[in-house]
């Protein structure tokens, strides 16, 4: 502490009342036993009176405890000594060098998706200490908690995942905060100790980078398309002259949609992940007129997503992006393989978390969950018993198989329904041939499907939950690169009637996301829409935005196969 502070103390010393220490001194949490040493001055006192006051006066399971917590540790580790205040030339307090230098980044936050006012809180105004030693406690622990709020936000999001939906089952990242404002306080750039906090993942910086020159009343988009009826190869309609402006094609006012202009949105449908048929529908007529509506909240909002996510992906990782319907196999942030998916519905959403890929099922069996037996299985078995066999199912009691028929079914109802389900392996699985785990709280995981021809449409909200790889051999190809005992080719060996488990040598880290906005390889940002309605909810979370109605989706004709 410098000398203008030592020689205030020891003038105030007779006149500030000293609060009795506290009954607990020493507190433990993950990292093992706290030892909080005494204060030796009266400002060290005053520091641990308000700093004790916060901490035992806030609600266990709020932030502003675990806040307090973090702060009285900290100071406690160090007698309660200030770290953030220094002396004028003209004999007034005033923040220290590298405080200024942390208060400058603040007021920059914008650039960071985050907001100013967090940071630069009325609490920290210097002007207003003058030699008052309470208050000089209150603005030292303030400024420790505006730089603790900044490091937390910027390196793990400003809000809960688990706040926006249920479904999100992301930890959020640990800081050792203490060890932190020590750096901050004493390195010579705390500038840099700060801002290597965020995320390195290229595509939050790009998303960081289009935030910076991002204009709301941009006028950039492409040629709009009108809308009006789906076209197919060798219709006509006016729009057909601007589809061919839209394709720089051979100028021409004939409204045949011919062709050059089908081989042209064939191949804008296979540069944009979509069926490529070249009927121009109301998904590729979106995507021709630049996707959904970008806005700066969509931005922050998938930039707050990615500081979600693990700091390290793994340099070789499964990556499912749920709105995009899509996955994708990266290695050293290349991109080296991808294919569509289909994803949960509204109802039965695909939960966001990262794991890692341990086995390899060969000729699953489909344990149905109990959520879908008790809602649909359990029905139709009551009506006809025959129904286990038609569906290849198995009926298990005691986890034997038991036949429906030697069941009385008057004593059984739907609600009480004492059996559980599997589907045995075979064409007709709901598994499909193959499924990839990655064993969770969720049941959820990469499997194949019979229902083939859903991945043709643009919009897969269709399972139950999991998620179903459009081609799950190639994938198993793409994916078993790094593996010296297992391929593609043996895994095809082991097709049959009996279930057969492959470990693989190295587990793949697989992370199932929900990014609305991507960056493309030639940096131009990419808008999906917000099926679950995850997006608007934390939009409005982060104030930007008022609630938006959750989006519904209606599973198209055909799709009434039980599936997870």
């Amino acid at each position: 502490m410098n000398k203008f502070l030592v020689t205030l103390i020891a003038a105030l010393a007779s006149s500030v009342s000293l609060m009795p220490a506290l009954a607990q001194d020493v507190a433990s949490n993950a990292a093992g036993p706290i030892f909080i040493a005494p204060p030796q001055t009266p400002l060290a006192q005053i520091i641990k009176q308000g700093l004790s006051a916060a901490y035992y006066g806030a609600r266990k399971d709020s932030a502003a405890y675990a806040e307090a917590q973090k702060l009285y540790f900290f100071y406690g580790a160090r007698h309660f000594e200030p770290i953030w205040l220094d002396e004028t030339a003209t004999g007034q307090v005033a923040f220290s060098v590298p405080a200024e230098k942390i208060r400058t980044l603040f007021a920059a936050a914008t650039s960071e998706g985050l907001r100013p006012q967090d940071y630069l809180t009325p609490e920290l105004d210097v002007s207003a200490v003058g030699n008052d030693p309470a208050k000089m406690a209150a603005l030292e622990t303030a400024f420790s908690r505006a730089t603790m709020r900044y490091a937390t936000h910027i390196y793990t999001g400003r809000i809960v995942p688990g706040s926006i939906s249920k479904t999100f089952d992301v930890a959020p990242k640990r800081l050792d905060e203490g060890a932190l404002l020590v750096q901050l306080a004493t390195s010579p750039d705390p500038v840099t100790v700060l801002t290597a906090l965020e995320p390195t993942h290229p595509e939050f910086l790009a998303l960081k980078a289009a935030l910076a020159s991002f204009d709301e009343t941009q006028t950039d988009r492409p040629v709009q398309i009108d809308a009006g009826i789906t076209l197919r190869p060798g219709m006509k309609d006016a729009r057909v002259p601007v589809l061919r402006q839209r394709f720089e094609l051979a100028t021409t006012q004939d409204t045949l949609y011919d062709d050059s202009v089908v081989a042209a949105v064939k191949a804008f449908q296979q540069a944009r992940n979509l069926a490529v048929d070249g009927v121009m529908g109301p998904a590729t007529l979106r995507e021709l007129n630049g996707g959904a509506a970008l806005t700066k909240a969509d931005i922050l909002a998938n930039m707050e997503r990615w500081r979600w996510m693990p700091r390290d992906l793994g340099a070789f990782n499964v990556l499912v992006n749920i709105p995009e319907y899509r996955l994708s196999i990266n290695r050293d942030n290349q991109e080296e393989y991808t294919t569509r998916v289909v994803v949960g519905t509204v109802r039965n959403q695909t939960p966001v978390f990262s794991d890692s890929i341990r086995h390899i099922v060969v000729n699953p069996y489909w344990n149905v969950p109990s959520s879908i037996v008790k809602a649909e299985i359990a029905p139709a078995v009551l009506n006809n018993p025959g129904y286990i066999d038609s569906h290849n199912y198995d009926l298990l009691y005691q986890g034997s198989p038991i036949s429906p028929w030697s069941v009385d079914w008057n004593q059984v109802s739907a609600s009480n329904f004492p059996f559980r389900v599997r589907q045995r392996p075979g064409t007709s699985n709901a598994l499909g041939q193959i499924k990839f785990l990655f064993p969770n709280k969720h049941d959820v995981y990469l499997h194949d499907t019979p229902s083939k021809s859903l991945f043709s449409r643009d919009s897969r909200a269709l399972s139950h939950g999991c998620v179903r790889v459009q081609n799950p051999l190639e994938f198993a190809g793409a994916l078993l690169a790094n593996e010296t005992k297992i391929s593609r080719g043996s895994l095809e060996d082991m097709f049959g009637s009996a279930e057969r488990w492959v470990n693989p040598e190295h587990q793949i880290p697989v992370h199932l996301a929900y990014f609305t906005v991507r960056v493309a390889p030639d940096g131009t940002l990419r808008s999906f829409s917000d099926i679950y309605g995850h997006n608007a909810a934390l939009i409005a979370a982060m104030g930007l935005a008022t609630p938006a109605p959750m989006p519904e989706i209606v599973a198209e004709a055909g799709d009434g196969t039980i599936s997870p």
